[in-house]
């Protein structure tokens, strides 16, 4: 790893704090280096709030450095004014002349033009360091803006024989879900709520569970529920419809009584391309990443037309021997861990 490399890493590393902190803005890390050592780092912290290549000017201590310095930062500084000043003009102004990025931004308000900027002040300019790093790190950010709609994580848990459930659960009476994993794993799955902007189930699921889908067991914001409910099954009286979370429900009809606080609806056709459609409204609310948590008609609708790009498969200790199928996915296995009695599979879209 050479030099540029080394600090591209850091800025990496630092962006990472502000996952699910930033949307819809990507999240970025920026440090900066005088004499092979860093004076000064930062990241965007939260929307709105100042973006990393700020925060990284600031906390240097002796500014008359600044000229003499480089500054990293892992994607490509804007230059344009957005909730903040544009960062390009900082690096200029701050007299910083020498710029390394990890990537272009591909949002069309950016894309090129803070280079752009950059170059024709007089800096010296290095674009593509640890590029497909730094795009992974802002794929939820990279998807949305070059795929036109969110970045979408399947996530399921089955039995050690591959079942969703059983063929019949008593719990199915109280509308109480049955639980294949641990408390670890369950947890894992909050903290990861907290990272993304959506979460989607479908009717069944709805009906079955009365799924809460927050992040009561992880310090974070809750991301919007999304249900998909063609014929207005779930009963009113179900948590995602107790109005404490943005709540999105695609429907085959619009309801006939006034809507519940706090909850959209969005008619599609479900007889045709669903998971196409369900992305069109989800890039029209601008949410930039969902985690599908099934049943197995859903998810096996959106692996069937090839819309995912993640997916996290927990398999717990207990057997089912009959009941409700999981998921067939094929796919690239990126990772592979045990979760104390349980044991998680990644996998990525080819």
């Amino acid at each position: 790893m050479n030099q540029h490399e080394k600090y591209m890493s850091r800025c990496v590393q630092l962006a990472r704090n502000g996952l699910g902190l930033t949307y819809p803005n990507p999240i970025v890390g920026s440090v900066i280096v005088h004499n092979d050592k860093i004076i000064g780092e930062g990241w965007h912290q939260k929307t709105g709030e100042a973006h990393a290549e700020v925060n990284a000017v600031n906390s240097v201590q002796d500014k008359s450095l600044l000229p003499k310095s480089t500054i990293y930062v892992s994607l490509e500084p804007c230059s344009h004014y957005g909730k903040t000043p544009p960062c390009s003009n900082l690096i200029i102004d701050s007299g910083i002349k020498n710029v390394v990025i990890g990537t272009v931004d591909p949002f069309s308000e950016v894309s090129g033009r803070g280079i752009k900027k950059l170059f024709e002040a007089g800096c010296e300019v290095v674009v593509g360091v640890l590029e497909k790093t730094c795009q992974d790190l802002n794929k939820r950010f990279f998807t949305f803006h070059t795929k036109k709609r969110p970045y979408i994580i399947l996530k399921w848990a089955e039995s050690k024989d591959r079942f969703l459930s059983p063929k019949f659960q008593k719990s199915q009476i109280d509308r109480q879900p049955v639980w294949i994993t641990n408390k670890y794993s369950k947890q894992l799955v909050h903290k990861w709520r907290a990272e993304e902007q959506g979460i989607l189930v479908g009717t069944n699921t709805a009906v079955a569970d009365n799924p809460m889908l927050n992040t009561r067991l992880w310090k974070g914001a809750s991301p919007a529920r999304i249900v998909l409910d063609q014929n207005l099954r779930i009963p009113k009286d179900s948590h995602l419809f107790d109005g404490s979370i943005k709540t999105i429900v695609l429907s085959g009809k619009s309801p006939s009584e006034k809507p519940f606080k706090n909850v959209i609806f969005e008619t599609l056709s479900f007889q045709e391309n669903l998971a196409a459609q369900v992305c069109e409204v989800l890039y029209k609310h601008e949410i930039q990443s969902v985690i599908i948590e099934g049943g197995r008609q859903t998810l096996q609708t959106f692996i069937d037309s090839g819309n995912w790009d993640e997916a996290w498969v927990f398999t717990g200790k207990i057997e089912f021997q009959e009941g409700i199928e999981a998921p067939k996915i094929s796919g690239n296995l990126v990772s592979k861990k045990a979760i104390s009695s349980d044991n998680l599979k990644i996998y990525k879209h080819d």
